[in-house]
């Protein structure tokens, strides 16, 4: 697997060094159970510091696409959603670099955002496990679901 990273970027050498991991299981590189190059040989390699190496891989770990075991190296573990997770990332800290270089503030680029959600149909239903709250259950909001001036309510 080839690990690169641009110095002068403002995006973190660590944060870029989780992206090359994320990009390769996004794009099949590398599959679940693979073995990744120890923290310390990736650090040589790259001319960074070991710790810097580590923080990239704790992120993906915490992420849950790759396995971190002391004296046993690393390893991925994405599976499917996790591989589709990571796609998505991907493409969210491509489009946040690119919303720099162009001199957005990080403002700027949620409003962006936002509009385009609001913007956008919703073309498929929510992914299995996700809820929605329908309109009628305030049980999440904390707001109150008696009519005003029933007994019990506040003044």
């Amino acid at each position: 697997m080839l690990f690169r990273v641009l110095p002068g970027s403002p995006v973190p050498l660590g944060e870029q060094i989780a992206a090359c991991v994320r990009g390769a299981i996004a794009s099949g590189t590398v599959t679940p159970g693979e073995r990744l190059p120890p923290a310390r040989e990736v650090a040589e390699s790259l001319g960074v510091n070991v710790h810097t190496v580590l923080r990239g891989y704790q992120r993906l770990r915490d992420e849950g696409l790759m396995e971190l075991r002391r004296g046993r190296g690393a390893a991925i573990t994405a599976n499917p959603g996790a591989a589709n997770q990571a796609r998505l990332t991907e493409a969210v800290h491509s489009l946040i670099s690119q919303a720099r270089e162009l001199g957005l503030t990080d403002k700027e680029f949620l409003e962006l955002v936002q509009g385009g959600l609001a913007d956008a149909p919703v073309a498929t239903p929510p992914a299995p496990g996700h809820r929605t709250l329908p309109a009628s259950d305030h049980s999440r909001t904390g707001a109150s679901s008696r009519p005003s001036g029933q007994p019990g309510e506040g003044p």
